[in-house]
C-alpha cells in the first residue's frame, strides 16, 4: 500500500515538472524576426511548396520553383530569409536568402581578395557580361578577359572560369567589375613552377599545338608555352614546321632544355628516336653512290632523302655537266627515286652535298677526242646574241659561232641577220677547251679563204676595177671582182687636195664601176685599203714610163718629158 501511494507521488511529481519546463520555455520562446536568415527543417515536400520547421509556432513555406531542379528531402537542413507572417504561418524565401548571402560572399571576396565563380554570359561594349549566379551580373573588361589578347570575342561565350572582383560599387549600387585575365595568370604562374619543380630534361610530356612560326611551333603545355624548334622536329631537314604538326593537335615531347630563370622550356620530337647520324660513317664514305628520294625543291637546289632523319643537298650547280640549270623543278620532281654521289658531309650540322652529274660520266672528259680543230660538224641553232649563235652540237653540248665566222665577205653586223632559230647548219671546229667547256665553231671556214686568195692576186701597188657597194662620211667602200671589199678612205678619193670630200664623192653613186690602187692588205684582220687618188698617180706614172720609153726609140729625140706634161695638161 505504501509503495503505491510512493509511485503516486512521484507521478504528480512528474508532471508538475514538465508543466514546469514548458511554462519556462514558453516564456523563453521568441519567433524570428522578418528580414532574417533562418535555418529550418524540412518536413514534407509538395508539388508547390516545401514546409520547412524554423521553430516557430506552425512550420513556413517555401515556393517549390525557388528550388529549381533540386528540391530537398524530409529531414534536410535548408536557410531562407522569413519574409513575415501570414494566416498559414511564416512566410520564406530561399531565393532571396542565397542572394542575400552571396552579397555577404562577394562583400568578402572582395576584401580578402579571393576569387569568385562565373560563366561569360553576353559580349557587350568593350567586354562582357558575366553571371556570378544568383540574378547578378558583373562586367568583364575585355582587356581582362584573358591572359593573351582575344582576337575573336565570341569564342569566350559561356566559358565558365574563376574571377576576381576589381571594383564592387558603382553609384551606389552593387555593380562588379571583375578580371579573368589576372586569376589566369596566377594559376599560368602556379603551373609553371610545378612543370620546372617537377620535371626533369628527358622527360615525356602532353601539350597541344599553339600556333607556329618561321622558326618551329609554340606548345600548349597548361597555359604556358614551350617552344618545339624546327630542329628539333625531326634528325632530317624540315623546311616547314607545319609538315610536322598541326595547329589543335595534342602530342607528346622530350624535355631536352629547361631554363627556370628565364621561364624557358624546349621540347623535341626527334629525340623519340636515336640520332641516325651517329651511324652515319659506318654507313657512308665521299664518293659513294648512294640512292634517295626527292623530298623538298628550292631555288638553290633539291633535298634528297638518303633514309629516315638523313637528308642531302644536291645544289643546282650540281645537276648536270652540260646543262645551265635554272630550276631544279626542270631535272627532278618531288618523290622521284635518284642516284647521287656523296661530295661531303659535316656530322656536326647535319649536312650532306650530294652531286647528280657526278652519279653520270663527264662528256668534257673526252670532248677533244669526239671534236678536235678542223672536224665537220652539223648542229641546230639553239640561241642568237648580239655577237653570234650557240648550236647545239649533241644534248648539252653547243658550239658557239661568232658574227666574225659567218662569213669571208659579208660584214654581219648582227647574226639575226644571217641565222635564224632552229636552223641547221654546218660548221667545222675551231676551237676545243674541255677545261673551259668551249667549244668555237665557224660556218665560212667550210670554203677556202678567199683573203688568201685575194692577197695572192693583188699584191700591194695593184689596181682592179670595182664596185661602189656603199658611200659614208669617211670613205667610199668598194667590192673587188673576187668579192673582197676594200675602203677608199676620203683622203683617197681625190688626187687634187684642194678638192673637198664632199664634191669629189659627190661625183660617184653606189653600183658605179671604180679604178683603184690596192694600198695595203691584212688577211689576219680582213681588210684592205684603196685608193683613187693613188690609182690615178699610178697611172700618171705609167703613161710617163711609157712616153719615156717610147722617146728613147725615137730618132730625133724632138719629144721630151715637158711635152708630155703639157699634153696631159691641155687634155
Amino acid at each position: 500500500m505504501d509503495e503505491m501511494e510512493v509511485e503516486k507521488e512521484e507521478t504528480q511529481n512528474s508532471k508538475s515538472d514538465f508543466q514546469t519546463q514548458l511554462e519556462e520555455s514558453l516564456k523563453t520562446f521568441s519567433a524570428p524576426e522578418t528580414g532574417n536568415l533562418v535555418e529550418g527543417t524540412v518536413v514534407q515536400v509538395t508539388k508547390d511548396y516545401v514546409y520547412v520547421d524554423i521553430g516557430d509556432k506552425s512550420e513556413g513555406l517555401i515556393p517549390a520553383e525557388e528550388f529549381a531542379d533540386n528540391l530537398p528531402k524530409e529531414g534536410d537542413k535548408v536557410q531562407a530569409l522569413l519574409m513575415g507572417h501570414n494566416s498559414s504561418g511564416p512566410v520564406l524565401s530561399k531565393k532571396k536568402a542565397d542572394s542575400k548571402r552571396f552579397l555577404k560572399e562577394i562583400q568578402q571576396a572582395w576584401k580578402d581578395k579571393t576569387p569568385v565563380d562565373g560563366v561569360i554570359a553576353k559580349a557587350v561594349k568593350s567586354g562582357y557580361e558575366v553571371d556570378l549566379g544568383i540574378d547578378r551580373m558583373a562586367f568583364l573588361p575585355i582587356s581582362q578577359a584573358d591572359s593573351e589578347k582575344v582576337e575573336k570575342p565570341e569564342s569566350l561565350i559561356d566559358v565558365k572560369s574563376k574571377f576576381y572582383i576589381e571594383r564592387l560599387y558603382s553609384d551606389n549600387k552593387l555593380n562588379p567589375v571583375v578580371n579573368r585575365r589576372k586569376y589566369l595568370e596566377e594559376e599560368i604562374n602556379k603551373n609553371r613552377d610545378a612543370f620546372f619543380e617537377n620535371t626533369a630534361i628527358g622527360d615525356t610530356v602532353k601539350g597541344t599545338v599553339k600556333s607556329f612560326t618561321s622558326f618551329g611551333a609554340f606548345i600548349d603545355l597548361g597555359g604556358f608555352d614551350g617552344l618545339l624548334h624546327i630542329n628539333d622536329m625531326s634528325w632530317g631537314h624540315v623546311a616547314r614546321p607545319k609538315d610536322f604538326v598541326k595547329k589543335g593537335q595534342e602530342i607528346e615531347l622530350k624535355v631536352i632544355r629547361l631554363d627556370p630563370v628565364e621561364k624557358r622550356i624546349n621540347l623535341s620530337l626527334k629525340h623519340f628516336t636515336e640520332d641516325p647520324w651517329v651511324h652515319f660513317e659506318e654507313k657512308y664514305h665521299v664518293n659513294d653512290k648512294v640512292k634517295g628520294k626527292v623530298t623538298k625543291l628550292t631555288e638553290f637546289g633539291a633535298f634528297v632523302e638518303l633514309e629516315k632523319g638523313i637528308e642531302g643537298l644536291v645544289h643546282i650547280s650540281e645537276f648536270s655537266w652540260t646543262k645551265k640549270v635554272n630550276k631544279p623543278g626542270d631535272m627532278v620532281s618531288l618523290g622521284q627515286e635518284v642516284e647521287a654521289i656523296i661530295l661531303g658531309y659535316d656530322i656536326q650540322a647535319g649536312r650532306v652535298s650530294l652531286g647528280l652529274k657526278q652519279a653520270t660520266e663527264n662528256p668534257w672528259d673526252t670532248i677533244e677526242e669526239k671534236y678536235p680543230v678542223g672536224t665537220k660538224v652539223t648542229g641546230k641553232i639553239v640561241k642568237i646574241t648580239n655577237i653570234g649563235a650557240f648550236v647545239a652540237l649533241e644534248e648539252g653540248i653547243d658550239g658557239f659561232l661568232h658574227a666574225d665566222d659567218i662569213s669571208w665577205t659579208k660584214k654581219v653586223k648582227h647574226p639575226g641577220s644571217e641565222l635564224s632559230v632552229d636552223q641547221e647548219i654546218e660548221a667545222v671546229v675551231l676551237e676545243c677547251d674541255a677545261e673551259a667547256h668551249k667549244i668555237k665553231i665557224g660556218m665560212k671556214q667550210l670554203t677556202d679563204d678567199p683573203w688568201k686568195a685575194f692577197a695572192e692576186e693583188y699584191k700591194v701597188g695593184s689596181t682592179l676595177e670595182g664596185e661602189i657597194t656603199s658611200i659614208t662620211d669617211f670613205g667610199v667602200f668598194v667590192k673587188a671582182p673576187n668579192g673582197i671589199e676594200g675602203l677608199v678612205n676620203k683622203a683617197n678619193l681625190s688626187d687634187e687636195k684642194d678638192v673637198p670630200f664632199e664634191e669629189a664623192v659627190a661625183k660617184y653613186k653606189v653600183g658605179d664601176k671604180i679604178n683603184v690602187y690596192v694600198v695595203d692588205v691584212n688577211t689576219s684582220k680582213e681588210k684592205v685599203a684603196f685608193s683613187v687618188r693613188e690609182f690615178k698617180r699610178k697611172q700618171q706614172r705609167d703613161e710617163i714610163s711609157q712616153y719615156m720609153s717610147d722617146s728613147e726609140n725615137n730618132d730625133d729625140g724632138a719629144y721630151t718629158l715637158g711635152d708630155l706634161l703639157k699634153t696631159q695638161k691641155n687634155n
